[in-house]
């Protein structure tokens, strides 16, 4: 097989092709009768707790944030059987398995208090008080 495209976490930042193990199997989908003796459906099983990759916080973040994705022992499995080729599948799972761990990696930014500016404050008093008269203006003169 072809070398394949290190998967990029961040810049300088590469998850190593050997914490991914790839099974194959028959797949369903497109193929007509090659579906039945080829096995072009791609497993990807990568090992969460893996210290050489991540950091021990950023394992936590990850078992946090995947939790019911992940197997017993930790494993986080992707597979892709929509492509008729096993490498076109392989691509699509390695890059479905990036960007799962990437968006659980991705760590928000802390929200800051902010306040309305004074002129804001001001416009939407002024606001509700032109609604107050619009509505008043519609009562019955009778009612008062």
């Amino acid at each position: 097989m072809a070398e394949r495209e290190p998967l990029l976490l961040a810049p300088g930042r590469v998850l190593p092709e050997h914490c991914l193990r790839a099974e194959f199997a028959r797949s369903g989908g497109p193929g007509g009768q090659n579906v039945n003796k080829v096995e072009t459906k791609v497993v990807l099983r990568f090992q969460v707790g893996n210290e050489q990759v991540f950091t021990r916080d950023e394992i936590e973040r990850l078992r946090r944030k995947l939790g019911p994705k992940l197997t017993r022992e930790g494993e986080l499995i992707v597979s892709a059987t929509e492509h008729r080729s096993r490498e076109r599948n392989m691509e699509a799972a390695r890059q479905r398995l990036l960007e799962i761990l990437v968006a659980a990696l991705h760590v928000p930014r802390s929200r800051r208090a902010t306040r309305p500016s004074r002129g804001g404050v001001r416009r939407r008093l002024q606001a509700k008080s032109r609604r107050s008269e619009v509505k008043h203006g519609r009562r019955n003169k009778e009612e008062e």
